[in-house]
């Protein structure tokens, strides 16, 4: 990109990540840099792309960009796809947590089993929709455990 080099994790988490260790996460460029990944070539429906800074081998923090979407408060797949990308290059334990502007969340796994997604859950929206006649309301009782198996093959 612009002559640099991009080292990078491409992960399926039954959607594809594309994970990207910085330096310094408050001063990278995240909106510039993965707009052109979400872009490339290799991810022709798109990709979540995860910038991540090493804090501890047990601790990370991260930004997120989704697809279609741009910069969210916090990606589960995004933060498994984190877990198992930093496992397999050999820079993190388990479990491992994942600091996200939205909160922290807990990733366990190991080689062969499933992904355990552990964190709390807000309500982050409610509204009414007119002509409806009921309010709308999306909350998921805390804490939330996932399981998310990582897609093979690719």
């Amino acid at each position: 990109m612009d002559g640099e080099v991009l080292r990078v994790s491409a992960v399926g988490m039954g959607n594809p990540h594309c994970v990207v260790l910085v330096d310094d996460l408050d001063s990278y460029p995240v909106a510039r840099v993965g707009a052109v990944i979400q872009r490339h070539p290799r991810f022709p429906s798109g990709a979540n792309v995860e910038f991540v800074q090493l804090v501890t081998r047990s601790r990370v923090r991260q930004r997120t960009l989704e697809r279609g979407v741009g910069e969210t408060d916090a990606c589960g797949t995004g933060a498994c796809a984190t877990a198992v990308a930093l496992a397999a290059l050999g820079l993190a334990d388990h479990p491992l947590e994942v600091e996200l502007r939205g909160g922290v969340l807990t990733i366990a796994w190991e080689p062969g089993s499933p992904v355990l997604m552990t964190g709390p859950a807000v309500t982050v929206f409610s509204g009414h929709v007119p002509g409806v006649g009921r309010s709308l309301k999306r909350t998921l009782p805390p804490p939330v455990h996932g399981i998310v198996r990582p897609a093979s093959g690719r």
